[in-house]
């Protein structure tokens, strides 16, 4: 049987990896998005009761399960690989001496660049589900669920946009870079939950995230290596984390709960302990994994699962929302009967999740193409225009990630976006005469043919 075209390319891609890579760190990215997707498509607790969807929350109605989002809440390992990646992508722009503005527009197009379909289809989405005559809540309901996903690039571009600064902090003050942000982080918790000052709160999308990334930082350096530290790191995260949780407000579900205090929005300090207990346990397996990574067969998977992470991070609950729209509507209901957390419902999960990655394969092939963008030829940027783009960026998506893109909100939400992302020179590349030079494989880009009148 002949092996498909993207795999042969993946394994052409792999084989050709440089020996100085870090697999450890690609492999990271990919397992924790992956679990997130898994996990997303589980929490996807809804049926139809002939007439209309009813949903149920999943860690309510299953209690127990709070306990296994210690392990599932995995963005404190995409922070700290992200720190990891950071911490390298900058100290190659100094030796380059690529300015500020430049870096900072090119990372940005990178995280960005793949957000601008997913937003525009679903503005086209929410105008036709409005002129339709849909339900506004539904359509609100939906937008929100299947927008979830860009939280994460709200409050990750501004650590990214930070990296000089924070860089600079750890290589003055090594270690207390790390204490100090967790310090203000448990500060604002405290002021926060007392309700001294309430709206602090959200600063710590700013002190926990930061914080997560300069344990990154120090995982570049070696000041993590060995199986004592990992031990260690494993045992104190662990037992911090269960102390914070036993005895102050913090729920012990790590993601989001519709309850009064939640430890992921906003992060909580409860959020840097696990991450040091998940560090541990990854640094515990990283030795026999980086070994494994060395195998073609399980580098070439993660190359290809790499190749397009971002665009399935993206548009893997639209798939879900879309697919449970063509169920409940189109279908009649058709494998939406089962009452959720009822024992059909677990034993059909297989089902649900092989569906749910049908209907995302089409959007990976339609849309993996933004997130393989590649050397922007522009000039340097005044280093305020990316500032100022991502600020406006920021506030979008998280107005988008909070309230759909129905409502009052969530037009305000999707024009700061697109205007956040124009003025930061975030698509402008792709209208300067580029073209991907390979579909697959390393992010090559060669210059369009001009095509020169002849002479008569």
């Amino acid at each position: 049987m002949r092996t498909p075209t993207i795999i042969r390319r993946a394994a052409d891609v792999a084989d050709r990896t440089p020996a100085d890579r870090n697999r450890y760190a690609d492999f990271l990215r990919v397992a924790s998005i992956l679990v997130v997707v898994v996990g997303h498509w589980l929490m996807v607790a809804v049926w139809w009761d002939g007439s209309e969807l009813r949903s149920v929350d999943l860690l309510a109605s299953v209690p127990q399960a709070a306990w296994v989002t210690w392990f599932l809440q995995v963005m404190p390992i995409f922070f700290f690989v992200g720190g990891f990646a950071n911490l390298r992508s900058w100290r190659s722009a100094r030796r380059r001496r690529v300015p500020y503005g430049s870096w900072l527009r090119g990372r940005l197009r990178r995280l960005l660049l793949p957000v601008l379909p997913l937003l525009t289809v679903w503005a086209l989405v929410a105008a036709a589900l409005q002129r339709g005559g849909v339900d506004p809540k539904l359509a609100e309901a939906g937008s929100r669920a299947a927008l979830v996903p860009v939280w994460f690039l709200a409050a990750y571009v501004v650590v990214v946009a930070l990296t000089p600064l924070a860089v600079a902090a750890w290589e003055r003050w090594g270690w207390w870079s790390v204490a100090v942000p967790a310090g203000f982080g448990a500060l604002v918790d405290l002021l926060a939950l007392s309700g001294i000052a309430e709206p602090l709160a959200w600063t710590n999308y700013l002190f926990v995230w930061g914080t997560v990334s300069q344990l990154g930082f120090a995982w570049t350096e070696g000041r993590l290596r060995g199986r004592r530290r990992a031990m260690t790191a494993t045992v104190v995260g662990l037992a911090a984390t269960w102390v914070l949780v036993a005895a102050g407000p913090y729920p012990v579900a790590m993601v989001g709960l519709d309850s009064e205090v939640t430890n992921s929005n906003p992060p909580r300090v409860t959020l840097v302990t696990l991450a040091v207990f998940q560090i541990g346990l990854v640094l515990g397996a990283e030795a026999p994994l980086r070994r494994w990574l060395h195998r073609r067969g399980p580098w070439t998977a993660t190359v290809l699962v790499s190749n397009s992470i971002m665009t399935l991070y993206l548009w893997h609950l639209t798939a879900a929302v879309g697919l449970v729209g063509l169920l409940a509507v189109g279908l009649d209901g058709f494998g939406l009967r089962t009452i959720p957390v009822s024992a059909p419902w677990w034993a059909t999960r297989p089902l649900w999740f092989a569906a749910a990655a049908v209907a995302t394969v089409p959007l990976l092939a339609l849309f993996g193409r933004f997130e393989r963008s590649g050397p922007d030829p522009r000039p340097a940027p005044r280093p305020w225009r990316p500032i100022l783009g991502l600020a406006g960026t920021t506030v979008g998506l998280g107005l988008v990630a909070r309230f759909g893109v129905v409502g009052e909100a969530g037009p305000t939400g999707l024009a700061l976006a697109f205007a956040g992302m124009l003025t930061g020179g975030i698509p402008g590349a792709r209208l300067h005469g580029l073209r991907p030079a390979a579909r697959f494989g390393p992010r090559r880009w060669a210059p369009r043919r001009v095509r020169r009148p002849r002479r008569r």
